[in-house]
């Protein structure tokens, strides 16, 4: 099996050689390079885009003295959608989880949670899927489900495939629908679950959210 490959980007030097120092020892993960900021890691990326040795994963934190994890992974994911991002911070406030999501977070992990949740959401973000440890999760969960809207039966079908990591584009074959369709019908779910992103919204739906509108 092809090793994961993995980029990281953090302003401070003794975080970056301890995660490059741990991913050494992970089996099936390789390190292929570190920046000290957004704006470093994006001009990584496109040496090593140069070179066709893209990276599968990005380890972002979010707070940097250069440009900021959060509009650095706005522009990873739209320069290069195959590049996962993973946030690895110190800031587990709601609304700085959910901008992160939204920018194309497809992980989100504390530095004080246990070093193994890194391996966890690096290999999750590999296959697509996305990873949020524990205190996160939590975060998330305390803000509750009030005043969100029932969704339409179409609703719950696109949010239960998106949930299983289709993309818009196979979640339109897999229902006869156009792309543009549930994109449409993805932007309803997000507005009536008050959520920002395809990444929150199938996070919502595999924590049981769907069981919960039942």
């Amino acid at each position: 099996m092809t090793d994961v490959r993995v980029l990281i980007v953090d302003d401070h030097e003794v975080v970056r050689l301890g995660l490059q120092a741990y991913l050494e020892e992970q089996p099936g993960i390789r390190c292929v390079g570190e920046a000290v900021d957004g704006a470093s890691a994006l001009a990584a990326l496109e040496r090593l885009a140069a070179e066709d040795a893209l990276p599968d994963v990005v380890l972002m934190d979010l707070v940097m003295r250069g440009q900021d994890g959060i509009s650095a992974t706005r522009e990873i994911r739209v320069r290069y959608p195959v590049v996962q991002v993973v946030a690895v911070t110190s800031f587990g406030e709601s609304q700085r989880i959910r901008d992160a999501l939204a920018a194309g977070a497809s992980g989100y992990v504390m530095k004080d949670s246990d070093v193994d949740e890194i391996a966890i959401a690096i290999h999750a973000a590999a296959q697509g899927a996305a990873h949020l440890d524990a205190a996160t999760e939590r975060t998330l969960s305390e803000e509750g489900d009030a005043g969100r809207e029932d969704l339409t039966a179409r609703e719950r079908e696109v949010l239960a495939l998106v949930a299983e990591g289709l993309s818009n584009r196979q979640a339109a074959r897999s229902l006869s629908l156009s792309e543009r369709t549930v994109q449409t019908h993805l932007g309803s779910i997000l507005r009536k679950l008050g959520l920002k992103s395809r990444t929150e919204a199938a996070l919502w739906a595999v924590r049981g959210g769907l069981r919960e509108l039942d």
